[in-house]
């Protein structure tokens, strides 16, 4: 049996819906409640991931903005996005991954080859792979 259970690879989610850094963020809330997500990688024009956006991020915009009588529709992306990210490659283990995202606290991780997004990966796709490996270490016993 492998020390790892699996790679980002193995999970991953291929082509995941992005949102670029000008959008505005009830058109994110609208994304991430439609495909019920988490959060979206955060693109610019070049189509580079400069930032991730959380469910979080978008409910602190938008309240922010009714208690300050305004309108959520001029909050853009890249305002409250968070720029520190932390991406992945695909071969990495998902158990390093699952540690580092215990460590930061952040639920999601881009997946780039060659500076390039090939996928994502979210906290929820590595219980999955995890939960996978240990039936499959029961099965075995």
């Amino acid at each position: 049996m492998p020390n790892r259970p699996t790679t980002i690879q193995d999970c991953m989610r291929k082509n995941p819906l992005t949102i670029h850094q000008e959008a505005n963020i009830l058109q994110a809330v609208e994304m991430i409640v439609e495909y019920k997500l988490t959060g979206l990688t955060v693109t610019d024009d070049s189509g580079q991931v400069v930032g991730i956006l959380s469910e979080i991020e978008c409910l602190e915009a938008v309240l922010d903005s009714i208690y300050n009588d305004g309108d959520a529709e001029h909050y853009l992306v890249k305002e409250v996005m968070v720029t520190e990210v932390n991406s992945v490659t695909p071969g990495e283990g998902i158990v390093e991954v699952a540690q580092d995202m215990l460590r930061t606290r952040q639920r999601r991780r881009p997946v780039i080859v060659d500076g390039r997004l090939v996928g994502q990966v979210s906290s929820s796709n590595v219980l999955w792979a995890l939960l996978e490996y240990s039936r499959r270490k029961t099965q075995l016993a």
